[in-house]
């Protein structure tokens, strides 16, 4: 008998013009843009603000703690190439939780896959992360700062996505073709790999962060 499939991500819907994608250097085609096997769906900025939802394939439930989700049964596409601006895949995509505890148990009573709790806080502050495997992509759920839950109107309101981080073959080659919308480079949680976060001068509506795809030593950098 074979073991269940793990859920991976079809579809992730953004409030953004594909033609600001298109800017940056991504491939974007019909509205789409493929990173890796996942499809990144440009709604356009009337859509609203940031990521709108995600569709799933092999779920258990789509409930997951306000998350907007549905499910997928298409089959996954073969994976993209890299993009003019140097962009390979998603590494991860990040959400928040006011109440963690809550959130993670929704999450994997819909069928995600936990890997690990990291209790360390963030350069943010966020006290605490959650980490699921989604096939090649991660899904990070992080803990709202205590001040942040009381002062945004406490725990009972849903979990909420927040962002995405890209992997690249290159960061600094990448950063060149961001210019001026491309931050500084600084070390990222993991070890040995380093991350920039994309301006808000860059017109997106949701946080973009780009990261190097693996651990990296001094003398490969410029």
């Amino acid at each position: 008998m074979n073991p269940p499939s793990a859920p991976t991500i079809d579809e992730l819907t953004l409030a953004d013009d594909p033609d600001r994608w298109a800017a940056l250097g991504f491939d974007v085609r019909d509205g789409v843009c493929q990173l890796a096997a996942v499809r990144v769906r440009l709604a356009g900025e009337a859509a609203g603000s940031g990521i709108l939802g995600w569709s799933l394939r092999e779920l258990a439930g789509v409930e997951l703690d306000g998350l907007p989700t549905t499910r997928s049964r298409r089959p996954a596409p073969a994976a993209a190439g890299a993009h003019p601006n140097g962009v390979l895949a998603i590494d991860h995509v990040v959400a928040v939780s006011p109440a963690f505890e809550r959130s993670v148990g929704a999450l994997r009573a819909a069928g995600l896959d936990l890997r690990r709790i990291r209790e360390q806080p963030t350069p943010a502050g966020a006290p605490r992360q959650a980490f699921f495997r989604l096939g090649r992509e991660i899904l990070e759920l992080v803990a709202e700062p205590e001040e942040v839950v009381q002062r945004d109107g406490g725990a009972q309101r849903p979990a909420r996505f927040w962002g995405l981080a890209l992997l690249v073959g290159d960061l600094d080659g990448t950063l060149r073709f961001f210019g001026e919308h491309a931050g500084e480079p600084r070390a990222a949680v993991q070890p040995g790999r380093r991350i920039a976060t994309v301006r808000r001068s860059a017109g997106l509506s949701a946080p973009l962060a780009l990261m190097s795809a693996a651990a990296e030593t001094q003398e490969s950098r410029p």
